[in-house]
């Protein structure tokens, strides 16, 4: 009877045994962390040549990006892009859609920084453009930030007076308001025509000046300038090409037309 009793007393012992490791074992479980997604934080972007958190950049130039992240699995990629919607095309502009993706070891951790200059072609057209930030961990959990920056033309005037007319033998007016945030080199005014003869006595007029006195390295300046008409130049239409050229080299044109009569 007491060899039973034992018995009875070792089974329950065991079995208590086995239920308290099946609930230590479940314990443990819900015990383990679950990671979630990436977290993305301080996105900001803006001109790179000061790091503004303003969102807009120029054309010619860099976009300055940065953004925190948390994440609780490492990071194993973060890609990045860059486009616009309907933007229309100027002469010599092309569209620009910029991806990357960075798998740089700065990036390849717990909680990285990500701090990248982007640059920006000169050719594309100014507008609102589309920003996608993607990072994604080990786990293949993925977080996205987005915004939009404006792309602005480094030169831009406004302003514009110019006469339509002129009487050889005299000068026509120009004036314009010019805006270039990395400082005016140069403006170059070309004037030529097509198809018209010379007449007795007349020369034909191919005309090319450029400016710098007054201009040079300015950021805000006002283009005010009389040219003369030789008497000599033959009457018609007359094709105007001014070229404004910056520090860095980027050019804004602005063509027009002049008659010059009798």
């Amino acid at each position: 009877m007491k060899t039973k009793i034992m018995k009875s007393n070792f089974k329950f012992l065991a079995i208590v045994a086995f239920l308290g490791l099946f609930l230590h074992s479940c314990n443990s479980d819900d015990d383990s962390p679950i990671l979630g997604a990436p977290i993305i934080s301080n996105f900001e972007y803006g001109e790179g040549n000061t790091h503004s958190t303003d969102h807009f950049a120029y054309k010619g130039s860099d976009i300055h990006l940065e953004a925190e992240i948390n994440a609780g699995a490492t990071v194993s990629s973060i890609s990045l892009s860059i486009h616009a919607h309907d933007l229309t095309l100027g002469d010599g502009e092309v569209d620009w859609n910029f991806e990357q993706i960075f798998t740089d070891s700065k990036y390849l951790a717990i909680n990285p920084t990500f701090h990248e200059h982007i640059d920006v072609p000169a050719n594309i057209p100014a507008g609102e453009y589309h920003i996608e930030l993607t990072v994604t961990d080990e786990l293949g959990n993925s977080t996205e930030v987005e915004g939009h920056i404006q792309i602005l033309d480094p030169i831009t005037l406004s302003n514009i007076s110019i006469d339509a007319t002129v009487v050889r033998g005299d000068d026509f007016h120009t004036e314009f308001m010019i805006n270039a945030i990395n400082g005016v080199h140069n403006i170059t005014v070309d004037i030529h025509a097509h198809g018209i003869t010379p007449g007795t006595g007349e020369v034909e007029w191919d005309n090319e000046q450029v400016f710098e006195d007054g201009y040079h390295e300015q950021t805000l300046v006002e283009f005010h300038e009389h040219i003369d008409v030789p008497i000599t130049a033959p009457t018609g239409e007359y094709h105007i090409i001014f070229t404004i050229k910056d520090e860095n080299g980027n050019t804004k044109e602005y063509e027009t037309h002049i008659d010059v009569t009798e």
